[in-house]
């Protein structure tokens, strides 16, 4: 390779010898039979006791052990179960088959760490379900030697996002789990995100973002890769090598969603500004992705928790929004204005209200960052992104200024709590 190639040139040429290394090896199947369900000639059988080890490449994490859910069916638990396979890094195309049996069954996945993906699948006694969903599965590691700089919570609580292994949690009131087949993905758009905490996938209860819930509504033809990260702003992204990450990756027609601001409105220094230093590093961001073929989109930050005494919101951020709102016209990049619909929604749920939205004064909980991935898929469609056409059907638009019933939401409560704070604010 020609030392006069940029390293942006660098890391484009090496991701594409990475692609054609893939396209060229064989796919290869994972197929699993959970308890006494009917599956394939080929398909493993996996028994409750079946725990995972490095040895044998699958098997349930600890925590809740599953047991048979009926005679001849799949395995079912009272309580959250969690199942993992060892695979190469790479995005997979998942098929459950849930239910069964004599007993009703309520089913709600994530992926990862708490990634949702499948919401509240409901089945009669005798009833089962087929449902299908992509995952994506990296490791720090990239081009000829490098590696994503790790924070010392992504090395300990967040390692199941950094792992060898694609990890499933089943969950919600009485999940029944017959089959799980797994197949590399190669015909999917990745959409990545990159940005701070409230976009991130956060580990553990009761703190969530919006970019953990996004994969629930999209189709078979997106996978959501989630390299966003707690307390990160674009020059510490920079300094870590996660856009390096994206880019060792991205396939020409995949999308970066890139939202930041929180942390980077609290830099200091000469001329460190929102029209100055993070304006020039946002557009670095987005040349960097047109360069490797990537579509990128700009979104602004949401407002804090920040309503005065009238209900009315307040702006927090500067005029960090102003200057992506700007960089979005300048450079003709797409824009979700995440910014303005926030706006609107807290607006609407008003002082009594607002606080369901949120863990703190910045982070967000299941149904803020539900509401606000909801907010993410009507940018998606207002901005006519071809994207748009992958979206599910079934979930109804979200007018930002009319929020779904915060009495009316569920969403089954993963394992692991903590009272630790995200980094960042």
């Amino acid at each position: 390779m020609s030392s006069s190639l940029s390293g942006l040139g660098r890391v484009v040429l090496v991701a594409l010898s990475l692609h054609l290394a893939l396209a060229a090896a064989p796919a290869r199947a994972w197929r699993f039979a959970l308890g006494e369900a009917p599956a394939a000639a080929d398909a493993v059988r996996v028994a409750p006791g079946d725990v995972y080890a490095a040895a044998r490449g699958y098997g349930f994490e600890p925590g809740a052990t599953p047991a048979l859910a009926t005679k001849g069916g799949g395995l079912s638990s009272e309580r959250p179960f969690v199942f993992s396979v060892q695979v190469p890094e790479g995005s997979y195309r998942v098929t459950v088959v849930l239910g069964g049996g004599v007993a009703a069954s309520d089913t709600t996945i994530k992926a990862e760490l708490r990634r949702l993906m499948v919401e509240g699948v409901r089945t009669a006694p005798g009833e089962v379900a087929t449902r299908t969903f992509n995952v994506n599965v990296r490791t720090p590691q990239f081009g000829d030697g490098a590696k994503v700089r790790l924070k010392e919570r992504e090395l300990t609580t967040e390692f199941v996002n950094w792992d060898d292994k694609l990890t499933l949690e089943f969950n919600g009131p009485r999940p029944v789990v017959r089959t799980i087949e797994l197949t590399p993905l190669t015909d999917a758009v990745t959409v990545y995100l990159l940005g701070d905490s409230t976009v991130c996938d956060q580990p553990k209860e009761p703190w969530n973002s919006w970019g953990q819930m996004l994969p629930r509504f999209f189709g078979p033809g997106v996978v959501v890769a989630n390299h966003a990260e707690s307390g990160e702003s674009l020059r510490s992204s920079l300094g870590a090598r996660r856009l390096d990450k994206v880019l060792s990756t991205l396939r020409p027609g995949d999308y970066l969603f890139l939202q930041y601001g929180h942390n980077d409105m609290k830099e200091k220094g000469e001329g460190v500004g929102a029209f100055t230093t993070y304006q020039a590093d946002l557009r670095r961001f987005v040349v960097a992705a047109r360069a490797a073929g990537g579509i990128p989109v700009l979104v602004t930050s949401m407002h804090r928790k920040s309503l005065d005494a009238a209900g009315k919101i307040q702006n927090t951020l500067g005029d960090y929004p102003a200057a992506v709102r700007a960089l979005a016209v300048a450079e003709h990049v797409a824009l979700i204005d995440l910014h303005a619909m926030s706006g609107l929604l807290y607006e609407a749920l008003g002082p009594a209200q607002i606080g369901a939205a949120f863990q703190d004064g910045t982070h967000h909980n299941n149904y803020g960052s539900y509401e606000l991935a909801k907010c993410i898929v009507a940018g998606v469609r207002a901005a006519g992104l071809p994207l748009a056409k992958h979206l599910v059907a079934e979930v109804p638009e979200l007018d930002p200024a009319r929020p779904d019933a915060v009495a009316s939401f569920v969403m089954p409560a993963s394992p692991q709590a903590t009272t630790l704070k995200p980094d960042g604010s």
